[in-house]
């Protein structure tokens, strides 16, 4: 172990010591204080070394949100194994593929999740009831001391598979060292200290989830953990628990709005919203709440927030680059572009991932990492104070972002064209009311094909998640195209992005 090295496990181990007897972690099933926390973790860690897990073998999990999904991540972290956190979202098809990617030694479900993968390996489960000869996670809690693996600042803790131009989703591979730095900036742009406590209702899989938890925990602040969003349950544990941050994409903060109209709730507490939703949104909201919303950049790639700020010192834009992140804007030699310059958004620092899963191959890919940056897809620009503004995605990068979540155009392009119906087609994204961005499909059908919008957003929805499936669908007697013959996407917006 190098004398350098402060990991995941060890953020645990601090806080037993420092503050042993304060609340670290509460969900419906209970509480949990920093040391029990701390013993909770270090006997999984003795269970799951018996199991064989040891140094880079991948845990997979698929489950709600709950105290003992913290628990995993550190009973991994003290172990050196990587934790595969999986969206529940998905479909079982894109399930079973991230499982077969990742190639996991363990999966651990809830009741919920139990049935919906096809794996033969060695199975554990939150609750009581699990798949087949399931073992309880409480079975793998044993009470031995034992010596715990050496490990780096490089070394995965997990991997967050996020959906790929291509269609097929890639596995981040962050690092200890990339979730601490990501911890760090966070908790020192937000000022957090061990007074803070967080509403973890984003879901655990997601960076956000895991960067806001950990930026908490690693200061000395404590979870209140949801299993899922719920509004009403989310004002009464704000009220009960004081809570004093929280995470929202839309819909979230309208919903919450909307709820306080009939479930009254006290939210002084609260002191910072982050996220991304709409301008007037977050005005609406830090009103009637007296919170502050700060908006934000980052990716999975970026192990979190690569710019953070106070959404109403420059209404609109995604804030400033963080202590230590460096974020520029990039020409197509990797050049910075001047002040106010729209061009490709790069990061470098700690923060940045080490590459995509591609262990099977013999490395990490990393081929959004060229000269020294972290190419991310996305367009922007620097205004003369430091504030960086989205302007979209680069053309052969196209995303839609539903909610919060990423939807790749050639991901849901594919499926729609295994319709025998469709001819061809374009994805695009749309504004929506609600979410933010809606998903819509322009396509080009046969000419005596009884193919209804409905018919064709089922067919969608049966095979990729329900969040990625078509909220529109216009069909067309022709799509545009360019001179190579390809459809042009741009023409398509300017055609169809009402």
């Amino acid at each position: 172990m190098s004398q350098h090295f402060f990991g995941i496990h060890d953020i645990f181990d601090r806080n037993a010591r420092l503050f042993p007897n304060k609340i670290a972690t509460t969900d419906r099933h209970g509480t949990l204080s920093f040391k029990a926390l701390f013993d909770r973790v270090n006997a999984l860690a003795v269970g799951l070394s018996g199991l064989g897990i040891t140094k880079n073998d991948r845990i997979a999990v698929l489950s709600m949100n709950r105290n003992d999904y913290l628990t995993l991540y550190g009973g991994a972290a003290a172990l050196g194994a990587i934790v595969v956190p999986i969206n529940w979202r998905l479909s079982d098809s894109e399930i079973n593929y991230i499982l077969k990617d990742a190639a996991p030694k363990l999966l651990v479900v809830d009741s919920t999740q139990a049935d919906r993968c096809d794996f033969t390996g060695d199975q554990a489960c939150f609750d009581e009831e699990g798949p087949g000869d399931a073992i309880p996670f409480q079975a793998l809690l044993k009470e031995e001391t034992k010596p715990f693996p050496p490990a780096g600042n490089d070394d995965p803790f997990c991997l967050i598979y996020t959906a790929a131009v291509s269609g097929t989703p890639r596995g981040a591979t962050l690092s200890h060292g990339n979730i601490i730095s990501s911890n760090l900036q966070t908790a020192i742009a937000m000022a957090l200290t061990q007074n803070d406590i967080y509403l973890n209702m984003l879901p655990l899989f997601h960076i956000t989830g895991i960067n806001l938890a950990f930026s908490v925990m690693q200061m000395g602040g404590g979870n209140v953990v949801m299993e899922k969003f719920d509004p009403a349950r989310a004002l009464t544990l704000t009220e009960k628990e004081k809570i004093t941050l929280m995470a929202s994409f839309p819909p979230i903060l309208t919903t919450l709005m909307n709820t306080l109209e009939t479930t009254p709730a006290d939210l002084s507490s609260l002191r910072i919203v982050t996220g991304i939703d709409a301008p007037e949104t977050m005005r609406a909201f830090t009103q009637k709440t007296g919170s502050s919303f700060w908006a934000l950049y980052g990716q999975s790639e970026t192990s979190g927030f690569a710019t953070l700020g106070n959404s109403a010192e420059r209404p609109g834009s995604a804030g400033r680059e963080g202590a230590i992140s460096k974020v520029a804007i990039l020409d197509e030699n990797d050049m910075e572009c001047p002040v106010d310059t729209i061009g490709e958004i790069g990061v470098r620092g700690p923060l940045v991932f080490q590459g995509f899963w591609a262990w099977d191959k013999g490395d990490l890919d990393r081929s959004s990492i060229a000269n020294g940056w972290h190419h991310t897809g996305d367009l922007g620009r620097i205004d003369p104070d430091g504030y960086l503004w989205f302007e979209g995605r680069k053309p052969e990068k196209e995303l839609i972002k539903p909610g919060g979540e990423n939807v790749y155009p050639a991901e849901v392009e594919a499926v729609i064209q295994e319709h025998p119906d469709i001819k061809e087609c374009c994805v695009i994204g749309v504004p929506d009311p609600k979410f933010g961005e809606a998903v819509k499909a322009v396509c080009l059908k046969g000419p005596d094909s009884p193919l209804t919008a409905p018919d064709l957003i089922e067919f969608v929805g049966a095979r990729i998640a329900r969040y990625k499936k078509p909220g529109h669908v216009a069909f067309v007697e022709t799509l545009p195209k360019d001179s190579r013959g390809k459809i042009d996407r741009n023409r398509v917006k300017a055609l169809h992005s009402t």
